[in-house]
């Protein structure tokens, strides 16, 4: 779910330039070095589940995880409460790094250089030598490495240079590029060149985004490209099983949980199907209470919502702890998620305790995208791009009608199991296997 984020909290003081953090010990002669930029207390990008499940998860498939990631300071939203779910077993190393825009800059301006590959590429500093301490300490066999930051593969190279050990490079959708730092344009381009060449198997969490990059590079081997999805944790919604019925009493309540980008994510058709509906249809807050959750750009989409005068159906509400972002879900009437045509080849990770959580889902997303496909795959039937307003209005009208009739079709169990991310931890055993029998 991206963007259930949780509220900033006072951060523990570092101890220099290298914080390592030793809990437990890996004893078994298989084990896996996980780097990961995003690892609890972070709360900025829901990525830090994916890393977090792994490292819980990988022991009962035969696999012992040590965890590289960054100091706590390096975040600036935080949530104490979630370093309680790393297993005691797990050891966790903390390296010095620093976020550019957060602690390098002057009323949040910086020089772009700063920027190279990624906000945080001051991480590199102190991952690598204290990567290098790990390996010494604990053994493994193969490492692991997960982006959104491209430096995770910088330290991941590295350290396989410098080791001879394979890695495998997670990068769970295709290296974000930005528009506006040429330096940086360069740096992820020649980082994504280096990776999957240099890499033992790259992984993505969509198909399309595995065929893109086979795409891009064909005298790879095919057998390079691996397709491991994102999931739900079923530990995550222990207590949440009594949620109100869909469609009761009031008006409808729909949920989008996570950041809704001004292009690729961008709202403004929703807006205008919405502003619709209310002149041609009397819509108003007491048939619908849309809430945008966690959106990262609050002030942009309140100044459209008010321009499209539907601020009394319409609220952005700011980040909130990933437990209590499961909680609404779980207790809304629908939920949306919202895909631009230039994301068909990406799976938000959302998605998955969407369908969880077995509340009706309204999709605006492309037809032919990967999204539209798994929801497709799961009994949903409610997309339509987001693009077009009026067939935005009328599935959105036809949506609700299927709320209050009680008829809007849910996610069944069959389908839910595939998507655990205990399935996910085997799936991934079982690269981890291959890549170091091999």
């Amino acid at each position: 779910m991206t963007g259930a984020a949780g509220a900033i909290r006072e951060r523990e003081p570092e101890a220099g330039p290298r914080e390592v953090i030793r809990r437990g010990r890996a004893t078994s002669a298989r084990t896996v070095l996980l780097i990961a930029f995003h690892y609890p207390p972070c709360q900025e990008s829901s990525g830090y589940l994916r890393a977090l499940a792994f490292s819980r998860d990988l022991p009962e498939f035969g696999w012992n995880p040590v965890v590289l990631t960054a100091s706590t300071r390096a975040y600036s939203r935080t949530d104490e409460k979630q370093c309680a779910r790393i297993p005691e077993s797990v050891p966790v190393v903390r390296a010095f790094a620093r976020d550019a825009r957060e602690h390098l800059s002057f009323r949040r301006r910086y020089p772009s250089l700063l920027a190279v590959p990624d906000r945080c590429s001051s991480w590199m500093l102190g991952a690598v030598p204290a990567g290098l301490t790990a390996i010494r300490r604990y053994r493994p066999k193969i490492i692991w490495a997960t982006q959104p930051n491209p430096t995770a593969f910088c330290v991941a190279h590295a350290l396989h240079r410098l080791t001879g050990l394979p890695w495998i490079a997670d990068f769970r959708d295709p290296i974000s590029v930005p528009d506006d730092n040429r330096w940086a344009w360069r740096a992820c381009r020649w980082i994504e060149r280096k990776t999957v060449y240099g890499c033992s198997r790259a992984v993505f969490t969509a198909p399309g985004a595995a065929s893109l990059h086979a795409g891009r590079y064909p005298d790879i081997p095919m057998e390079r490209w691996t397709v491991i999805p994102n999931g739900y944790d079923e530990s995550d919604f222990d207590g949440l099983a009594s949620m109100p019925p869909v469609g009761g009493e009031g008006p409808l309540r729909l949920v989008h949980s996570g950041a809704l980008y001004t292009e690729g994510r961008d709202p403004q058709a929703l807006f205008a199907a919405i502003a619709g509906l209310k002149a041609s249809q009397g819509l108003s807050g007491r048939d619908l209470q849309i809430i945008l959750r966690a959106t990262e750009y609050d002030e942009h989409h309140l100044a459209l919502i008010r321009r499209a005068g539907i601020d009394d159906i319409v609220r952005v509400e700011p980040a909130v702890s990933h437990q209590e972002a499961l909680a609404e879900i779980c207790g809304a009437d629908g939920l949306l998620i919202l895909q631009g045509r230039m994301h068909n080849g990406q799976i938000p990770a959302k998605v998955y305790e969407y369908l969880r959580a077995r509340r009706p889902i309204l999709a605006l997303t492309d037809e032919a995208s990967d999204t539209a496909k798994i929801l497709r795959e799961a009994g949903i039937n409610s997309i339509v791009s987001m693009d077009h307003s009026d067939a935005i209005a009328a599935v959105l009208a036809n949506f609700m009608s299927k709320i209050r009739m009680g008829v809007a079709p849910v996610a069944s169990s069959t389908a839910l199991a595939r998507h655990s991310r205990k399935a996910r931890a085997q799936q991934l055993a079982d690269v981890l296997n291959e890549v170091s029998d091999a």
